[in-house]
């Protein structure tokens, strides 16, 4: 009821707004983010399952009553609880080709302890709601001990008709991860993680690789990814390293808002896109695949609001954009690095606002920073490149009466600004500009270190809250690293020559050279 009213909330504020969109008007996030009721704390579960998997191929099931009815066929695990408690499955043990399946209509746990479950058929943990409803599953929460495995086969052949099975690890309820040990999952024959509501990570370490690719069967569509969230994806700890070979796969992908509170995150995506029109698209927003069978390979796909708040999140993308919200997308701190080989970096179908933190967009294709609305820069340190003329490093959509507001913040963009920006915060370009090259650039009293790509776009622009002053192939002595290597915050530089700036108000004329010099601490 929360989310209904909250959303209602949103709904009325947009419409109220709607004549406003193309002035300084930010929204206020319009979901609860009261989290709460996915502290494991706040739940008492007065009955613990055992469930011991077997490498001889017979599993164990303990603890259970008149409440429970258990299939047990060699490792394959089929539980259906009917009972009013609170249950904590403990699952341990060793399945080479067995599975675990629940029923159930209440909230429960399932402690990961020690586990490794292959199926060559399908899911390997598989949470449905009653046999009646099974689409209305319950919150879940995953506590992981130890090292854990899950594994998928590449077909799906035992998944009733009434249900749904999407991933090796698959829920039509609530996921929510927490616990001091590790998981791994491997996928090729859907999706790594998914759930058909939402997916909250608050600690643990999570790998996953997803080697599936997109398919496309009359209504029968595969959207492979490592975690999907139907409802949302929120991220306020732990460690998620996500890779995704397939073509048309994505790292993380949700029909709904992401949230990006803490932990951190890294996302390899190496697949090319799939179908007829499932490449990037130039211009603005790069859409791309509006075919029925075109399915984009992107690091981060959400089709609401994306919010990074204190996460770090690293994106590899080879064929698409590295992150794209299809509604707005905001960062006000943590720390934010994109870089596609093809597309845009960092894409929002709506507004695009940096407030805070530490973003760095690099495009080898097409804009680093591109936004369908306005792009606002009020704070933080931004890093942007475009290495594809004629992009730009920062793009908003003029075409549609948009612009790109500078306010405040560091900005340090090679490729240029898109025409008629606003810049209440002054900039200042560089003529030229040397590629493999670590430049100084120190705003007050605080210097800042980057490393230049070895290709780019002209010309190179800095601003900041007072006049900076950059310098050429310095040393870099200290600092604080971040985006891969290429930028330091308070850094401590030495060496280098002085760069010449002029005042610039936009456009990415100008000249560009090779060359190179100065090092940093790699």
């Amino acid at each position: 009821m929360k989310h209904l009213l909250n959303y209602l909330l949103f709904v009325l504020l947009a419409m109220s707004f709607a004549s406003c969109q193309k002035d300084n008007i930010v929204l206020i996030d319009p979901i609860d983010t009261d989290d709460s009721e996915d502290l494991i704390a706040n739940t008492v579960f007065t009955q613990t399952v055992g469930v011991a998997f077997s490498s001889d191929g017979n599993a164990a099931v303990t603890g259970t009553n008149d409440d429970f009815t258990v299939t047990v066929n060699g490792n394959d695990v089929t539980i259906i609880y009917a009972g009013e408690e609170y249950v904590m499955y403990e699952l341990s043990g060793t399945a080479n080709d067995g599975f675990f399946k629940l029923y159930s209509a209440k909230k429960q746990g399932i402690t990961l302890n020690g586990v490794s479950i292959t199926n060559p058929n399908g899911a390997a943990i598989n949470v449905q709601g009653t046999q009646s409803e099974p689409n209305k599953g319950k919150r879940t929460f995953i506590i992981l001990k130890g090292e854990n495995t899950l594994a998928d086969g590449a077909n799906y052949i035992d998944t009733p008709a009434t249900e749904d099975e999407k991933a090796a690890m698959f829920g039509e309820g609530q996921f929510i991860f927490s616990g001091e040990g590790s998981l791994n999952v491997a996928a090729m024959g859907k999706s790594g993680i998914v759930s058909d509501d939402y997916v909250h990570f608050i600690s643990g370490t999570i790998t996953v690789n997803v080697s599936s690719s997109a398919t496309v069967n009359g209504s029968d569509t595969l959207k492979p990814a490592c975690v999907k969230g139907k409802d949302y994806v929120r991220m306020t700890g732990g460690a998620l390293s996500l890779t995704s070979t397939g073509t048309g796969g994505k790292g993380i992908s949700s029909d709904g808002n992401g949230y990006f509170y803490g932990g951190t995150v890294n996302v390899t995506v190496t697949g090319n896109n799939f179908g007829s029109n499932g490449g990037g698209g130039g211009g603005h927003g790069g859409w791309g695949n509006n075919s029925s069978d075109g399915i984009s390979a992107k690091g981060l796909k959400f089709d609401g609001n994306l919010i990074f708040k204190g996460s770090k999140v690293v994106v590899n993308c080879t064929a698409h954009e590295g992150i794209e919200a299809k509604g707005t997308l905001s960062v006000s701190g943590g720390e934010v690095y994109s870089h596609s080989q093809s597309d845009d970096a960092i894409n929002s179908g709506g507004n695009l606002t940096i407030s805070g933190g530490l973003v760095c967009a690099y495009s080898q294709g097409n804009d680093g920073l591109d936004a369908n609305g306005n792009c606002y820069i009020k704070g933080g340190v931004v890093y942007a490149i475009s290495a594809s003329s004629p992009e730009v490093a920062i793009d908003a959509n003029s075409e549609g009466g948009y612009k790109l507001y500078l306010t405040g913040g560091t900005l340090v963009a090679i490729g240029g600004l898109e025409s008629g920006s606003s810049l209440t915060q002054s900039c200042y370009s560089a003529s030229s500009w040397s590629q493999n090259t670590w430049y100084g650039l120190t705003v007050g009293s605080t210097t800042y270190a980057f490393k230049t790509p070895s290709s780019g776009g002209t010309p190179l622009v800095v601003s900041g809250g007072s006049t900076p002053v950059l310098q050429s192939g310095v040393n870099v002595g200290s600092g604080t690293e971040c985006f891969e290597g290429m930028f330091y915050t308070n850094a401590a530089v030495s060496g280098g020559n002085s760069v010449s700036l002029s005042s610039y108000s936009g456009g990415n004329g100008g000249g560009g050279g090779p060359g190179g010099g100065g090092h940093g601490p790699f």
